[in-house]
């Protein structure tokens, strides 16, 4: 079926925001006495909501006050603030999907405040997705919940079997299967197995996605 929307995660896939916040959580998960590799954080708790990390790293023996999520979302978007690039090539992704016709959003884990801190950068990408951002932490249906990209899928008006969703986590990629969404992966350094047995389409360029979907 003729793809007709391509929903976008925000974190990893429009934004190189990932590294940033896996080592920020890393110095502050350390800080409370949960030391962890860059490799065992994203193992344990890429794809996820800051809440979940909270709940699963006191589970772990890390003492983090009350008011950690809170403190760590402040401390976030300050350093997303001082600079977060796009992802490679995708304004001219944006470009071939305009060219097309095909409409597309965005559907997130993180706040609707985080997305303005970083994708806010980039006023001409922003400006693309105005009205068209969702969170599924404040929809209530974060992924891998199917809630957050069927939302998505309504909000553009398309059926969700003409929708393709682009990610970077396996937690996402279950979302998108859960909701009957055909998901790429993307994997810029050419392997990731969890992503893959999640029910992606591996793809290591922004620039592969038009013939992924029909385009080229």
């Amino acid at each position: 079926m003729k793809v007709r929307a391509v929903l976008f995660d925000c974190d990893g896939v429009l934004v190189d925001s990932e590294s940033q916040g896996f080592a920020l959580m890393q110095e502050e998960l350390a800080a409370y006495g949960l030391p962890l590799s860059l490799e065992a954080l994203e193992t344990s708790f890429v794809g996820g909501t800051i809440e979940d990390v909270a709940t699963r790293a006191r589970d772990r023996g890390a003492r983090l006050p009350e008011d950690w999520v809170e403190q760590f979302y402040a401390k976030l978007y300050q350093r997303l603030g001082e600079g977060t690039d796009l992802i490679p090539g995708i304004a001219d992704l944006l470009d071939r999907l305009d060219a097309a016709g095909i409409v597309y959003g965005v559907g997130s884990n993180g706040r609707t405040a985080k997305m303005e801190v970083t994708l806010g950068q980039h006023p001409d990408i922003r400006a693309r997705f105005e009205g068209r951002m969702f969170s599924g932490q404040e929809l209530g249906c974060p992924k891998p919940d199917p809630g957050l990209y069927l939302h998505v899928a309504r909000a553009l008006k398309t059926d969700p079997a003409q929708c393709v969703v682009i990610e970077d986590s396996p937690t996402g990629a279950r979302g998108a299967q859960a909701a009957g969404i055909r998901c790429l992966g993307y994997a810029p350094h050419g392997t990731h197995a969890a992503l893959e047995a999640a029910g992606a389409t591996l793809f290591t360029d922004m620039a592969q996605v038009p013939g992924l979907i029909g385009l080229d």
